[in-house]
This record gives structure tokens, sequence and C-alpha cells, in this order.
């Protein structure tokens, strides 16, 4: 195998083994991270029902102007006070926080602080 597709087999196995202690409700939703190399994405959601609550990510036109590129620690501070933003907008102040299999280091971190210090909490 590929050492690319075994760290993504591997990241897999460890989000799975996340997703099976933690679950998004709807006063305490799930906060995702997914990240490629080149962008963020973040999204609360509400796994009682399935839906997408609130979501942002380093894609977003509004974004793309202060920041030309999003695979770095600035967008993800950036995306997660967005998040965290539209999610108070929305009523939403805690959270359950899903790393998606990452470490906690870098742009995770990054993200999940941006959102703190905006009014998540978790």
């Amino acid at each position: 195998m590929q050492k690319a597709n075994l760290r993504f087999i591997s990241r897999k196995k460890r989000h799975q083994r996340v997703r099976n202690k933690i679950s998004g409700t709807p006063g305490r939703p799930r906060l995702n991270v997914f990240r490629s190399s080149r962008h963020i994405y973040a999204q609360l959601i509400d796994d009682h029902s399935g839906n997408t609550l609130v979501a942002a990510s380093s894609l977003e036109p509004t974004l793309r102007a202060e920041i030309p590129y999003g695979g770095n620690k600035e967008a993800a501070k950036i995306v997660g006070a967005l998040l965290a933003r539209r999610a108070v907008d929305k009523g939403i102040k805690e959270v359950v926080f899903d790393r998606g299999g990452y470490l906690y280091h870098g742009r995770v971190r990054e993200l999940a602080e941006g959102a703190r210090e905006n009014g998540l909490i978790f």
C-alpha cells in the first residue's frame, strides 16, 4: 500500500474510534473538523437528526479575500472564529469537539482556539 493511502486509513480508524464515543445533540452539537492540504472545513452537526447546523471553510468567498492561502494556521483560526460567530448567532454556545482523527496540533488546534475565543464552549 502507498504511504498516503495508509495514512488516510489510519486517520479514518482513529476517527471512527472517537465517533463511537461522542455524539452531537441539538443542545450540544458536534464540531467536526476536516483538513486538506490546501483548506480547512468545520461544521456543527446534530447527529440525532443528521443535520448540519452551521458550517464554515477557508473556501468561502468572504474569507478568500482575507486569507490568500487556506492551508495554514492563520486561516484555521479565522475559520474557527467565523464558525463560532455563526453558532452564537443561532443560539449555540456549547459543542462537543470532534478532531476528525487528526492530532490536536497545528491547524486543528488553531481552529479550536479561534472558536473558543469567539464564544464556543467545549
